[in-house]
Parts: C-alpha cells; structure tokens; sequence
C-alpha cells in the first residue's frame, strides 16, 4: 500500500470524533429523509442505515414494506474512500440498525464503533474471508486495516461471490428478525426469496462459465478473487485490492506477459475508477477492454439497475472475454 493512501486512511479516523460532536450541535431531529446524506429516522418503521449499495440492497429486499433504508453512500461515489459528514453520523446514531462491512470503510468502522445503536450488523461475521490481491507487482496492496485484528488484509469484496452473499442475507434476516419480532415472518420470507434468487444466480455463473478457453482475466482492481475462486478462474488485478494504488511498471510487463501466455483477449475496468491504466495496457498489448463491474454502487452508466441485472451483465462480459462454450 503507498503512503498516500496510508496518510488519507489516519485522516479519515479523526473524523468520526469531531463530526459526532458537530452532529450532537445540528440536532438530529433536524434531518430529513434524502438518500446518501440523510437520516431516516421517526419514520414509523425500522429505520436501517447500510454502509454502501450491496448492503442498502440487502436491508431493502430482506425489510420491504417494512423497513426504511438509507445508504451512507452517493451513488456514482467510490465507497472504499467515503469520509462521514457530520450529518450522517447523527443518522446512523438514531437508527434502529446499521448494517456495514468492517475494514472495507474506516470512517464507517470507527463511527459504528461509537454510535449508540444496538443493532450492529457486520456483514462480514456472517461468512468466511479470505487472502486476495494482497500481492501485486512485488508489494502489498491490501486495505488498512487501521485496527489491526483478526481480519486486517482480508479481501472484503463478499457480495460479488452469490453463494457468501446468501450467506450473508440470510444472517441479516435473522438479525431483523430478532431486533423487529412483529415483522419476523415478513423477514424470513423475504429472506428465503432472495437467498433462492441468489442459489438460482450461482447456478446460472457456475453452468456459463464452464469449459472455457481461458480461465485468466485482468481487472482493474481485485474485487473478483471470491468469483473467481468460486467459479475455477484466475484473476490477475492491475492495483490489487486498492483501486486507487498505482501499478509498478514491473507490474505493468507481468500482465502483459500474462495476457499474451494465458490469451487473455480482454482487459476489464469500472465504472466507479478510472479506466486509464486499463486503457494503456491494452493498447499496449493490442486487447479489448471492457466493463466488469464490482457493483459498489448503481449509476446510470451501470449495465442494470440492480445487484442481479449488473451480475448477469458481469456473467456475459466474462463470457464473452473467456470464450464460453
């Protein structure tokens, strides 16, 4: 990880403290209902803050009618990076629960850390994490992990393997269960729905991404390590598991040589960061490019208009760049 990003990631620590004090002076019941920077508290029903989109999108389709959600952030923002307004963190304080992913978000971390809320759902004790993308072009490139821990380095992209995300919606569903009992049968319907939905969608990434003439892909960042492990293929990321760390040039020729060895046809970026560098290797090595989306949050330049639209569109990308059957 480069010292940059090190120093940004102590900053963001100190904003939490100050920010709950500023947010004690604006008043909480002051805030209104708007998406990204707002409260969505006193709305008569279970008020949910979640820390980015995969997770709104669980609260959503777990809670329905009964729930209200509000996501910590902005469409089109870069969630890795989100640095909490004092506005927000009055909101999360008079929640009924927050749901968000440790060590993906510092502010977030450090912020749930001293909120009030009894409900506390950590999407990442629901299932298992493992070590992706910590090495890239000879150095680390893993989040700060900035509280040390159990988990520190450990690749916090769940959402984008279907079988942990059911994982985890089902230990949401419990939680909602338990913390609104009067709704417990609507949760655990719900629940179900979308834990078959997501069964249905590994099935349908697990039967289209076999027999493929390659098994190799380069992303701009490495979001993909559970896909991959999950469906046999090998992701071969440009900056590791920061999307803003800068690749070495040693880095660079690697994935060159890779590209042409592995016959890789097809060099992949998001929406949410820059395509730059993926644009130059490409070019480069005389490779396509193309969208392969970590689904972080859905804009309008997004290939759907939710998690399972973007995931088919991501099934078709691979698909089409690996050389399905």
């Amino acid at each position: 990880m480069n010292v940059r990003r090190r120093t940004r990631s102590r900053a963001q620590r100190l904003i939490p403290a100050a920010a709950v004090a500023a947010a004690t002076a604006l008043g909480i019941g002051t805030l209104s209902a708007c998406s990204g920077d707002s409260a969505a508290a006193g709305t008569g029903k279970f008020d949910v803050v979640a820390s980015f989109y995969p997770l709104q999108f669980l609260a959503e389709r777990i809670g329905g009618d009964h729930v209200s959600v509000t996501t910590l952030t902005s469409a089109g923002q870069e969630p890795h990076d989100l640095e909490l307004s004092p506005r927000q963190i009055a909101a999360l304080q008079d929640s009924d629960a927050v749901l968000y992913l440790k060590n993906l978000q510092p502010s977030v971390d450090d912020a749930v850390a001293q909120s009030p809320v009894q409900t506390k759902i950590d999407a990442a004790s629901l299932t298992t994490l493992e070590t992706h993308g910590t090495e890239v072009g000879g150095h680390a490139a893993e989040h700060d992990s900035h509280e040390g821990g159990e988990e520190a380095g450990k690749d916090p992209h769940i959402w984008l393997d279907p079988v942990r995300y059911a994982q985890v919606a089902e230990g949401v569903g419990k939680t909602f269960e338990k913390a609104d009992p009067k709704h417990a049968a609507d949760y655990k319907k719900n629940t179900a729905a979308l834990v078959k939905q997501l069964r249905e969608l590994n099935t349908e990434f697990r039967d289209g991404l076999a027999g493929t003439k390659s098994k190799v892909f380069i992303t701009t960042h490495a979001a993909f390590g559970y896909l991959a492990e999950r469906y046999g293929l090998i992701e071969e990321a440009i900056s590791g598991l920061d999307p803003e760390s800068e690749p070495s040039a040693a880095r660079v020729k690697d994935l060159e040589r890779t590209a042409e060895a592995d016959g890789v046809s097809t060099v992949f970026y998001e929406t949410l960061v820059s395509d730059k560098t993926a644009r130059t290797i490409a070019g480069d090595t005389g490779l396509k490019t193309d969208v392969l989306d970590p689904i972080e949050g859905i804009t309008d330049k997004s290939r759907g208009t939710d998690y399972f639209a973007v995931q088919r569109a991501n099934l078709k990308a691979l698909q089409q760049a690996l050389g399905a059957k």
